[in-house]
C-alpha cells in the first residue's frame, strides 16, 4: 500500500499491527526490509538535495518501490476493479512503474533517479541526474487530466532553484499513462509512458 511514498519503518510497523492483526518489532521489521533490499525486490529512490532559495527544509526520506509494482498488487489481492475504485493508489503504482523505466534508462547512461520534496509541500516525482552534474525533472500522472498541475508544480520547483549555486534542469517533463507525446508551447515535454525511450 505504501509504494513511492516517503513512508517510515515506524508506519510500516502501524500497518502491519491494524491489517495483520499481529506484532512486528522494528528489528524484524529492519531485516525484512534489508532482505528484499538485498533481493532486487525492493530498492529506495534517494532524495534530490538543490540549492533552494526558499527557507523550506529538504526531506531527506527515500521513497520505497518494489522492483515490479505488480507485486503489490499480486500481494493486496486486487483486480482490475479494485483499482479502478481507487485510482489515487492506481497512480502511486504507475508512478513506481514509470520510475522503475527511468531507472533502467537512467543506469544504461550513467545516471541516478532522484526524488524532491520539501517541507512547503513541492515535490518533484523524479529527477534524473548524471554525474556531471545535468539534470531533468519529470512530474508523473496516471491521466492526462492533471498535466496543467504538473507542469505549473515543475515550473514552482525551477522558480526555487538559487541559480547562483546550481544550473536549472536541462529539461521539464511530465510523464502521463495516456494520450500522444508532444512539447508544450511552455518548453515541458509531455511523455507516454508507450514512448518512453523511443
Amino acid at each position: 500500500r505504501n509504494v513511492a511514498t516517503l513512508v517510515d519503518n515506524k508506519t510500516l510497523e502501524k500497518d502491519v499491527k491494524i491489517n495483520e492483526r499481529s506484532e512486528l518489532s522494528r528489528n524484524t521489521l529492519s531485516d525484512y526490509m534489508d532482505a528484499l533490499s538485498k533481493l532486487m525486490i525492493l530498492y529506495e529512490q534517494p532524495a534530490f538535495s538543490p540549492h533552494i532559495r526558499s527557507s523550506a527544509s529538504l526531506r531527506k526520506s527515500p521513497k520505497r518501490h518494489l522492483c515490479d509494482p505488480s507485486l503489490a498488487v499480486a500481494a493486496l489481492g486486487l483486480d482490475k476493479e479494485a483499482l479502478l475504485k481507487d485510482i489515487k493508489y492506481t497512480g502511486f503504482l504507475f508512478e513506481s512503474l514509470a520510475t522503475h523505466e527511468l531507472n533502467v534508462y537512467a543506469k544504461t547512461n550513467d545516471a541516478t533517479v532522484f526524488h524532491y520534496n520539501d517541507s512547503y509541500g513541492y515535490e518533484v516525482d523524479v529527477i534524473v541526474q548524471k554525474r556531471n552534474g545535468d539534470y531533468a525533472a519529470f512530474e508523473i500522472k496516471l491521466g492526462v487530466g492533471f498535466i496543467d498541475e504538473a507542469a505549473k508544480n515543475l515550473k514552482k520547483f525551477v522558480g526555487n532553484i538559487d541559480i547562483e549555486k546550481m544550473e536549472t534542469p536541462k529539461s521539464l517533463n511530465i510523464i502521463t499513462g495516456t494520450g500522444m507525446s508532444y512539447r508544450r508551447p511552455d518548453g515541458i515535454n509531455v511523455i507516454s509512458l508507450a514512448s518512453l525511450g523511443q
